[in-house]
C-alpha cells in the first residue's frame, strides 16, 4: 500500500511535506489546549466531561468514604472500616470545617457503604454483610433494616426507587418500602484500566435525570455518566491528579481511591471526596 501511495504521487512531494507540516501543528496545538479535566485516554469514543472547581473544603482523613449526600446545607457520609474495628459510621457533616455534627456508629461487624435519602429516611448499605439499615434522616434513629443478596456498594434514588449496584456493573432498583427488586439494569460502556482489567461503578447520585458514578479499580480518578434508560455510558470525567494539586504529599501518602458524590440542587453544585482524602471539592460539571 505504502508503495503505491509513493508511485501514484511521485510528483506530490511539496504537497505531502505541507500536509505532513500542517499535522504536526494541529496535533501540537491540540495537546497544548487540552486541560487534564477533558482528556479522555481510556474511552476516546465517549464525550469526556469537564469541570470547574468552586471551592476546596477540609475532609476527614479517617474517613474511608463510601456513600455521600448533601441535605440542607450539610453533608451525610457514609463510611467503612477495612479492619471492622468499629469505625464504620453514618455521619452529618459541616461541609466548611470538616467536622461531624451528628453520627452514628456501625457494630464491628458492619462494614458501611453506600447511602441514600429519600422520604425523610436515610438507606445504608452494608458490604458483604447483605444488611441495609434505615434511619429517620434527621434524628439518625433505626427504623427498619432490610436483607439483600450479594454485595452492597453504591446507592442512589431518582425519587422513586431506590438505586444500587454490587460490584457487577449493573443497576439494582428497589421499592423504598419492602426492599424487593424493581428490575436491573446493565451497564454498558464501562472503560476498562490502561492494562484492560475489568472496572467498575461504585459510589452513585442521581442528577437531572442521569446516574454519576465512582469507578474501583481504576489506574486514576474517574467518574462515569450513566443513562439511566439504555445503561450506558455517556460521558467521562477525569479527575486524575486533582488531590495532588491542592494537598501536600505529606497529607496524601494513605490517600485511597476517589468515591464519593453528592449533589446541591440549588446552585447545581457536585461535592467530590476520596477514601482517606484531606480534601472534599465543589466542583461544577459541564
Amino acid at each position: 500500500m505504502h508503495q503505491s501511495f509513493i508511485k501514484s504521487n511521485k510528483f506530490n512531494y511539496p504537497f505531502i511535506i505541507i500536509l505532513f507540516a500542517l499535522f504536526f501543528v494541529a496535533c501540537k496545538n491540540n495537546n497544548e489546549n487540552n486541560d487534564s479535566s477533558t482528556i479522555n485516554t481510556i474511552t476516546p469514543s465517549i464525550p469526556a466531561l469537564s469541570y470547574q472547581i468552586v471551592a476546596v473544603y477540609p475532609h476527614d482523613t479517617a474517613s474511608f468514604t463510601e456513600g455521600l449526600e448533601f441535605h440542607n446545607g450539610f453533608l451525610y457520609e457514609s463510611t467503612g472500616d477495612p479492619d471492622y474495628a468499629g469505625r464504620s459510621k453514618l455521619s452529618k457533616t459541616n461541609v466548611n470545617t470538616g467536622k461531624d455534627v451528628q453520627k452514628i456508629i456501625l457494630a464491628p461487624a458492619f462494614f458501611g457503604e453506600g447511602i441514600t435519602m429519600l422520604n425523610g429516611k436515610i438507606y445504608q448499605l452494608t458490604y458483604k454483610e447483605q444488611k441495609c439499615f434505615v434511619y429517620d434522616a434527621n434524628t439518625f434513629k433505626k427504623l427498619n433494616e432490610f436483607s439483600y443478596e450479594g454485595e452492597g456498594w453504591g446507592m442512589t434514588n431518582d425519587g422513586h426507587n431506590l438505586i444500587m449496584d454490587n460490584g457487577h456493573n449493573e443497576l439494582i432498583y428497589r421499592d423504598p418500602e419492602t426492599f424487593k427488586i424493581v428490575k436491573t439494569l446493565p451497564i454498558t460502556g464501562v472503560p476498562k484500566d490502561y492494562a484492560g482489567h475489568e472496572v467498575y461503578i461504585n459510589e452513585l447520585e442521581y442528577v437531572d435525570g442521569n446516574i454519576f458514578a465512582n469507578l474501583y479499580t481504576m489506574d486514576f480518578d474517574q467518574i462515569v455518566k450513566i443513562d439511566p434508560n439504555s445503561g450506558k455510558v455517556i460521558g467521562t470525567l477525569n479527575l486524575n491528579g486533582l488531590l495532588e494539586r491542592y494537598a501536600p504529599p505529606a497529607e496524601t501518602a494513605k490517600r485511597d481511591v476517589l468515591n464519593g458524590i453528592a449533589f446541591d440542587s440549588s446552585n447545581h453544585t457536585f461535592y467530590i471526596t476520596g477514601k482517606y482524602w484531606p480534601k472534599l471539592f465543589a466542583i461544577r460539571i459541564q
